[in-house]
């Protein structure tokens, strides 16, 4: 395919591509391009790579780089229809890997030993391809898959030919799955206190912009534009709002550092590559209630005097990146965004940059790498603070979608009396995301503090299924540190008289906010809650949520490259009966060995989960690891012979008298 021969419509979108960023920084188009080519070709040709980097006036080593580091970007075709099954936790628990299996044979595909992240799968009639991907972000309706573009939820593992054949079982008895869609029912729970999720499944509720005015949508955007920019920030300031993408930063303190002076360009970014395993709530912020985000989003860019924003959404979602386009067309028809907006004097524009399939894009520097077109590699900090020096080396606020909705609420109500909402330094409302072993997995707005992890999983969650017991809760995605059932907390707890106490408490009773559960020696997190029963393997658990982060290390630092890659090895070996006495202890000394010790916080996000789960449940390691360990002399034993070897023979180490004589000096 020559350059003439590609169709003109093809070229009008590249070109439309191109013209959303930075004239002296277009290659930022770079992913946008790749996206394009390989929805019109099927998958990226050595061509391809060689068109876009002249278009984009770079080398083709800089786009072949992208293509080898972007999970969804592919230099091979698919089938006719293809599949991708989430394999993370959540969707694990609820039967993807069997869905997987059946999938495979139902299509006659092969698979490798153990057909995790194995190249893209295709049946010897090429009508079908599979492959196992990371986390959806639906992990309140597990197992999902996509077939092509579409997300399949409450998928039947047994469905599988049903699901190839695109015909799903008309009525599928409850609990067995086999909807497209299943969105939870409107009705909030009565200990809900629902801002940002008010409008989420209602049945009068559509996505255009007319639903959203008569709803007195972007009111606030009309009383912001008559505020100073001070006034908003001080408001968002007494507001107290932390970031509910996973650091729980302070919302106003980042935007503080935005100087009133700033000389350069100032950007916004919205976080929207939802990746966490167990979370599930920006997903539906963005396919049911974009204006609420995109109102947001320009009140935030008014306040920072932010000219451009991009949303960097989650390449999974296509048709939520679709909606917040035609969203982004409203606003600009209504004079929302744009030139001048509402008689402001203030010009704004927003567009859509779509990420590819890493989870490190969540990482708010790796995320701006990626923007500018590179390598999702994170940066030092100092001196690389994005309020500094962000995007194209100018000052960025980096802000999740959950955060920049609650920004239109705060206009709303006043940052006092949003304060007011949650506990002292845990203000306002915040979606929790339960999935795993309970009865109704989904999403809860909740004040934050004001509902107990015993109400979150018994009342609203529904409890345990009939007959399990609680075992243990990942409370803030796969990345916080595992709380087991039987533990005792001890957090302390401020007076009225300004004293403070400390207290022990249940697992039930710790109360869901940053600082009880930082307390609790693990973090509120992303919100995402995975609960587990006493059915479960810890260690089969832990070998998942290793798989997940050895696949998504970005790989550029030595000690999160290496050590995730180890842990999961040492997990999989285990699971497949070979583990050895010193497998616990070299799994924490690996762990111990990353956080800490890494660029940006992957590391920590990667070693606490085996931190915790050795710590927290050492005999399902300890009934894992019972063979003696093999003799650290050659010939080594390979995994494979320490899984099939019944006895491992051990020999003592090898005495060399000349270490005695050698001494402290080391000479002989």
């Amino acid at each position: 395919m020559t350059a003439a021969k590609l169709p003109a419509e093809f070229k009008r979108q590249v070109n439309a591509a191109i013209a959303q960023y930075p004239a002296e920084h277009k290659r930022s188009a770079a992913l946008p391009l790749l996206h394009l080519w390989q929805e019109h070709f099927g998958f990226v040709t050595d061509e391809g790579i060689k068109w876009i980097a002249e278009k984009l006036e770079l080398q083709p080593i800089n786009i072949l780089e992208l293509v080898s580091f972007y999970p969804m970007l592919r230099q091979k075709g698919t089938g006719k229809t293809h599949v991708r099954v989430c394999r993370t936790l959540s969707c694990a628990m609820a039967g993807a890997y069997r869905l997987m299996e059946n999938l495979c044979a139902t299509a006659g595909i092969a698979r490798g030993h153990d057909g995790i992240h194995d190249p893209v799968l295709v049946s010897p009639d090429a009508n079908f391809s599979i492959e196992f991907v990371e986390c959806l972000a639906s992990c309140g309706t597990a197992p999902v898959c996509m077939v092509n573009d579409d997300l399949h939820e409450n998928v039947d593992p047994n469905a599988a030919a049903d699901l190839l054949r695109l015909r799903l079982p008309v009525a599928p008895k409850p609990g067995e799955g086999g909807s497209t869609i299943n969105h939870q029912p409107p009705s909030p729970h009565p200990l809900e206190r629902r801002l940002i999720f008010k409008n989420i499944g209602r049945k009068d509720w559509t996505t255009d912009i007319d639903c959203y005015l008569r709803d007195g949508g972007y009111r606030q955007l009309k009383k912001a534009v008559t505020m100073s920019r001070v006034d908003i920030l001080n408001e968002v300031k007494t507001s107290a709002l932390r970031g509910r993408g996973g650091a729980g930063f302070p919302t106003g303190v980042k935007w503080s550092f935005i100087k009133a002076d700033e000389k350069k360009p100032v950007y916004l970014i919205c976080n929207a590559d939802e990746s966490e395993p167990g979370t599930f709530k920006d997903r539906y912020i963005i396919h049911q209630d974009p204006h609420q985000l995109l109102e947001g989003i320009l009140i935030s860019c008014y306040a920072l005097n932010a000219h451009t924003a991009y949303i960097y959404i989650r390449g999974e979602f296509p048709e939520g990146a679709k909606i917040l386009e035609r969203a982004i067309e409203e606003a600009q028809g209504n004079n929302f965004l744009g030139k001048n907006i509402l008689g402001s004097k203030f010009d704004v524009e927003v567009y859509i940059h779509r990420g590819a399939g890493a989870y490190i894009c969540g990482e708010e520097t790796g995320l701006i790498e990626s923007l500018e077109g590179k390598r999702a590699y994170p940066r030092i900090k100092p001196p690389y603070f994005p309020a500094v020096l962000g995007l194209y080396m100018c000052p960025t606020i980096v802000n999740n979608v959950e955060t920049l909705c609650h920004v239109k609420h705060i206009i709303a109500m006043g940052g006092a009396e949003y304060s007011r909402l949650g506990r002292p330094g845990n203000t306002g409302t915040r979606i929790v995301c339960v999935s795993g072993d309970v009865v109704r997995p989904g999403y809860f707005e909740i004040e934050v503090g004001k509902v107990t992890m015993g109400q979150l999983v018994y009342e609203m969650a529904g409890g345990m299924k009939f007959g399990r017991q609680l075992r243990a809760v990942i409370p803030g995605g796969s990345s916080a540190k595992v709380l087991r059932a039987d533990e005792r907390f001890k957090i302390k707890e401020k007076q009225p008289d300004g004293s403070t106490i400390e207290r022990e408490i249940f697992i039930d009773e710790i109360p869901m906010d940053f600082d009880s559960l930082a307390a609790c020696g693990s973090m509120a997190g992303s919100g995402g809650v995975i609960v587990l029963d006493d059915s479960r393997d810890m260690l089969w658990a832990l070998n998942n949520i290793n798989e997940f982060y050895a696949h998504e290390s970005c790989g550029q630092c030595t000690p999160c490259r290496e050590g995730a890659l180890w842990m999961k090895k040492i997990t999989d070996r285990m699971l497949l009966g070979g583990g050895v006495m010193q497998d616990p202890a070299t799994l924490k000394t690996v762990a111990d060995n990353i956080a800490g010790r890494t660029i940006c916080a992957f590391g920590e996000a990667c070693a606490w989960p085996t931190q915790s789960f050795v710590e927290k449940f050492p005999e399902d390691f300890a009934a894992r690891a019972t063979k003696s360990a093999p003799p650290p002399l050659p010939p080594e034993y390979t995994p494979e012979e320490l899984i099939s070897e019944e006895k491992i023979p051990t020999v003592p180490l090898a005495h060399n008298p000349g270490w005695e004589k050698a001494g402290a000096a080391g000479t002989i």
